[in-house]
């Protein structure tokens, strides 16, 4: 459903690449491509997990409509 003043999400998830490829992932592959309609704003959230050092990293781009 759409909720005026809170953005859609498009996530990715990584294991042992990082946050900023899987944000690219989301642009090259057009996912959001499936929100064609929605009015609101976007969010793309590229998270990654990396086992060696057992940390999460995250980036957040916005994409306002």
């Amino acid at each position: 459903p759409y909720l005026p003043n809170i953005p859609a999400m498009v996530i990715e998830l990584k294991h042992n690449k990082s946050a900023g490829s899987a944000l690219q992932q989301i642009k090259d592959k057009n996912y959001c491509q499936a929100l064609n309609n929605y009015k609101g704003d976007l969010l793309f959230v590229g998270v990654n997990y990396d086992e060696k050092t057992k940390e999460h990293s995250c980036k957040i781009e916005r994409l306002e409509n």
